[in-house]
């Protein structure tokens, strides 16, 4: 196993911990990491059931706990996620420019990876079973929230 897969297993997991976070407090499983230079600068998991937001995303409450930050350093980070990326976080991720990102999977579902990939963006999917548990089962239980998280 080279080491930069060992640093994905790891973020990964770290943003596994954020889903599994966000759903222990009643919200959608889904989490993810902020990544610069090695280290995790932002971390969030899905909150828009428990802060009634329309926004809170996973990949958005990471980029929002993150704070404010230079150009330059968004375009430096990886962004780990436990799912596919939908098309309000992938914009986010093209607006400020962050050039990978690292999806746990995308069989539950599909999000903008084309237009990332398009837009420049290297996506890797990793097909993670625990990420696929975790949404396969919150889906099956609370099917009217998710639907209403993905817009449906």
């Amino acid at each position: 196993m080279s080491a930069q897969t060992q640093d994905h297993e790891g973020f990964l997991q770290a943003a596994i911990e954020e889903a599994e976070k966000g759903h222990a407090a009643g919200g959608v499983p889904i989490g993810s990491v902020l990544v610069h230079d090695g280290k995790i600068i932002g971390r969030g998991h899905n909150q828009r059931q428990q802060k009634g937001s329309t926004v809170l995303h996973g990949e958005m409450d990471a980029l929002e706990n993150a704070g404010r930050l230079p150009a330059k350093i968004y375009r430096e980070c990886v962004l780990y996620t436990t799912l596919s990326p939908c098309p309000m976080c992938s914009g986010a991720i093209q607006l400020y420019g962050i050039p990978h990102v690292v999806v746990g999977e995308n069989r539950t579902f599909m999000g903008a990876e084309d237009h990332l990939r398009a837009q420049g963006v290297k996506v890797d999917v990793v097909d993670n079973a625990r990420c696929r548990e975790l949404m396969e089962t919150f889906i099956r239980e609370q099917p009217e929230v998710w639907n209403e998280d993905i817009g449906e």
